[in-house]
């Protein structure tokens, strides 16, 4: 697998899409860091990481609306490829639907949304943009 953090949106991406209540992905410190940020911004119930003898494992319970079972996540999609990275300063950090969505980067701080990465006026890596 090239790109593990493709892979990481692609699966929460199709448990969303089949409707499943949870999702199992193999660890990393990026993805456990990718999804802390997801359940504090409340695109996810909750998360466990579940140690286990040859990998760790991330399951995340999805989110829906009660009545109408739509996914709390409507698009969720990869910006920085490994073929072509995507950097952005404090002065250009995109926002996404005009804030109502939330960008990942990947900063000297560790991974952060587009709010915090302004706070702390640093810049990065784009890796994803949710809404």
């Amino acid at each position: 697998m090239t790109d593990p953090i493709a892979d990481y949106l692609t699966r929460i991406r199709n448990a969303y899409m089949a409707g499943k209540k949870v999702v199992e992905i193999p660890s990393s410190k990026m993805k456990e860091s990718i999804t802390k940020i997801l359940f504090e911004k409340g695109y996810i119930l909750t998360y466990k990481i579940e140690e286990g003898t040859p990998f760790n494992t991330i399951k995340i319970a999805l989110k829906y609306h009660p009545q109408t079972r739509t996914a709390a996540i409507k698009k969720i999609v990869r910006v920085s490829k490994p073929g072509l990275r995507k950097y952005t300063d404090v002065e250009n950090m995109p926002r996404v639907l005009n804030g109502l969505g939330i960008a990942i980067l990947s900063t000297s701080r560790g991974i952060l949304s587009d709010k915090e990465a302004r706070e702390l006026h640093v810049g990065g890596e784009v890796l994803c943009y949710v809404y």
